[in-house]
This record gives C-alpha cells, structure tokens and sequence, in this order.
C-alpha cells in the first residue's frame, strides 16, 4: 500500500502544473483561469528509495518494484464553497476520500499569472481553503451531535461515545480549530471519529511553490508558511513546480546535474513523499529474491502478520513466522545467506513490530 493525498488549492497557485510534474503526465490541464481541473485526476507515482536499487544489486534481482504513491488533482477551491458555490460540493466529497491534503500555496510573484483575489498571500490562500472546509464540517457535526446526545440519553453505549468524541471536535470547530486536533478517549471513540470522515481531520502538508531562484531555500512567503505549519502540527515543504516541469523527459544523470546546478540535491517528489511519510507515520519494509526486489508500505506500530496481510490476505491470516534482516545488516554482510550465518537474520513471531528498512520473508501455512 502507498497512501493517497489529494492537492488542493485555490486556483492559479500552480497546483496542476505541480501534479503534471509529479506524476510525469499531462493528465491534469494547466491554464491560466479557474476551473481547468474539473474532474479529479489521479495519478500513481513510484517511490524513490534509493535503499530498493542496493538491495537489488546485492540479491541479483530481476525486476525492481516500488511502492506506489497515489496523487489526486481537486479542482480549484473559491469561497462559499462550504454552500456549494464553484465547484464546492465536488470538491469537498473528493477530499473525504483522501488520506491527506496536500496544499499547494502561490509563494512566487508573476504578474503574467492572475491570482483569483489579485495578491499574493500564501497565509490567506490557507486560510481561505480551511475555512471552506471548517464551515463543512461545522455544520455537519450541529446536525449530528444533538441527534446523538438525544439518543445517548436512553443508555445506547454507541450513541454516548460519538456524542462525546464529535462533540469534542465540534468545540474545536466552533473555536476555529480543526477537528485533527480531538482527542479520542479509547478504541470506539477513535473508530467513530475516524468514521465520520471530517474534512478538516485530515493531515495536511503545505507546499510552497516557490520561483526556481528560491527552491533550495526558500523565501519570504515560504518562511511565513513554515510558521503556520508548525504552529498546526503540520508539515511544509519548499517545491518549484517551474523546475519539476523541467525534470520531466530527462534521464537520471541529466536530472542529477540540473539538481546540482539549481543547488538541490533531490527531486520535489522526494521531499513530498518523505514529509507526506512522516505526516502519515509510514514505513517502508521490503522483501528480495532473484526474480524482483519489492518495498512494501505500512503505517509505523504495524506488526509482522499486519505486513504480511499488506502482500496477501492469506499471508496474514496463516502467518507463522517472519524471517527478517535489518537493512544495514543486509548491505553491510551482503545478503540474507551471509546474514543468517553471521546471526542476524531473526526468526520474529506474531507479536513483532515491523521497522523501517526491514528486509522479510513471511512463512505461512
């Protein structure tokens, strides 16, 4: 499994351009007026982990398979979308079916580029799309919560634990905080809270879309966007969509030697799969043979049979045991022969947490 972000943003900040990039196709329309991007469009990315080539290397496998990123491209957001204006109901059912919200944010100034409100203000841009999404939510949860605090009065156990989890989020909403914030007392509360799929419970990652002259540092715009991301318990990260749209079409040598001449060190794509990991708490975990070299995603805290399930179902549900090599271990002693005879390859059971870079192979009956 990989994960699935919806980008978003008001229209013109570049948003499409930077999904063309990204996913290396021209699915996605990019012109200069709202609206050019009605129907989501989804592309699968693969993803880079430079560690899945050694493993390769050093096991002679065949063929070499990524996990899988999928990216959707949401139309352009105005406000009043909350009642439906623009393409406001579209919009906002496209986001409840993502994992995170991936916000792209207009940190470049270009007055051949019309920006729907005629500034550039990245902080306003945020705060235009999550109020949309907070005014969706706020009047959803005051339909429900009143239902559910009626209904708990007769003792329905359900109906009590998603009156005081939904209730929770909805004080926030009526602060002007997002529901991610609640806090789940238990299992149940977590499952109805996770159930009720709230648009703005969603982790977000902000990209800032910067000019090519600021995309290894940044720059003002960005700097603001960091402090708010940080203040939220979010992720930012500094991309040009410019210079991604040049990488398209170029081999790996010429990518390199861009990277290096604009001061960067890797491609958009990486730093928004390393952040979008970290937001999501994923890991990577691989198995390899000589017919391919496979890496596999799991959400951290997952336990061997649960990586197993990720493969096939059968796999998890006759797991036995996980033979399992730290990738350093893997590298360093040159396989999993040399590792088993140097002691570490581990024979793990049920109960083991899976860890990043693990290299595994599942017995199950």
């Amino acid at each position: 499994m990989g994960f699935k972000c919806g980008i978003v943003g008001l229209p013109n900040v570049g948003k499409s351009t930077l999904f063309n990039a990204l996913t290396e196709t021209q699915a996605a329309q990019a012109a200069n007026y709202p609206f050019c991007t009605i129907e989501p469009n989804v592309g699968q990315v693969a993803v880079p982990d430079p560690r899945l080539n050694e493993l390769a290397k050093i096991a002679g496998s065949q063929k070499i398979i990524e996990t899988q990123l999928a990216f959707v491209d949401i139309a352009g957001l105005v406000r009043g979308a909350s009642k439906g204006e623009g393409l406001g109901n579209q919009f906002l059912g496209n986001i409840r079916e993502v994992d995170a919200i991936v916000h792209v944010l207009r940190c470049f100034e270009n007055d051949d580029i019309q920006h729907v409100d005629n500034r550039v203000d990245p902080i306003a841009d945020a705060e235009t799309v999550e109020t949309e999404l907070l005014l969706a939510d706020l009047e959803s949860l005051e339909r429900r919560v009143p239902a559910f605090q009626k209904k708990a009065t007769s003792g329905d156990k359900e109906a009590k634990s998603a009156a005081a989890v939904l209730g929770q989020a909805l004080d926030l909403l009526r602060e002007g905080k997002p529901a991610r914030l609640t806090v789940p007392n238990d299992d149940d509360q977590a499952r109805i809270f996770a159930q009720a799929q709230l648009l703005t419970s969603k982790p977000v990652l902000y990209v800032c879309n910067v000019d090519e002259g600021s995309a290894a540092s940044g720059n003002a715009f960005s700097a603001r966007v960091f402090e708010k991301a940080a203040a939220d318990g979010a992720q930012a990260v500094v991309v040009s969509a410019a210079i991604e749209s040049e990488l398209v079409g170029m081999d790996a040598d010429e990518r390199m030697m861009f990277l290096e001449e604009m001061g960067l060190h890797e491609t958009g794509l990486a730093r928004v799969v390393r952040a979008g990991y970290e937001l999501l708490h994923l890991l990577t975990f691989f198995t390899v043979g000589p017919k391919e070299a496979r890496a596999w995603t799991v959400h951290n805290g997952a336990t061997a049979p649960e990586a197993a399930g990720v493969i096939h179902s059968d796999f998890q549900k006759g797991f036995i045991r996980a033979e399992t090599v730290a990738y350093a271990d893997y590298v360093a002693l040159g396989g999993e022969a040399r590792a088993r005879e140097a002691g570490k390859l581990r024979a793990e059971g049920k109960a083991y947490v899976v860890q990043d870079g693990d290299v595994m192979h599942f017995l199950h009956s």
